[in-house]
């Protein structure tokens, strides 16, 4: 649960940003994890596609609950090798990491700003005539 405060009358020179972030000025950033996936097919940053689905394939027989391998290891290869193979959601984890994936790329608990204040997913207020 993420409380926001927003003061619209701030005195100091903090941006609206970090306030409604949930930033406190001059914290830095926590780095976002970009190497778990990597690790989790023993494969390197820059593996190329065919690297990344051979090493995903070995694990993967290795760790497939059928054949007496953990189950949630083999899981987390599965995400792993589901976003490290899709060119689109690899460039979104190389930036911010799997928390920032579960946001789908947005800070958490931003894309239901609307909802916050009583104004629907959409912003738009009630229905139609």
């Amino acid at each position: 649960m993420m409380i926001i405060s927003v003061s619209l009358y701030h005195n100091s020179h903090h941006t609206l940003t970090e306030n409604f972030m949930g930033g406190r000025p001059g914290a830095q950033k926590k780095k976002a994890d970009t190497t778990k996936y990597y690790n989790l097919l023993n494969v390197s940053k820059d593996a190329t596609q065919d690297e990344i689905k051979k090493s995903f394939r070995k694990i993967a027989i290795k760790e497939h609950p059928d054949k007496g391998g953990d189950a949630e290891k083999f899981k987390e290869i599965t995400v792993a090798y589901e976003v490290l193979s899709d060119p689109q959601k690899r460039k979104l984890y190389d930036e911010v990491g799997e928390e920032g994936m579960q946001g789908g790329g947005q800070p958490q608990g931003f894309g239901d700003i609307f909802d916050m204040f009583g104004m629907g997913s959409r912003g738009g207020g009630g229905g139609g005539p």
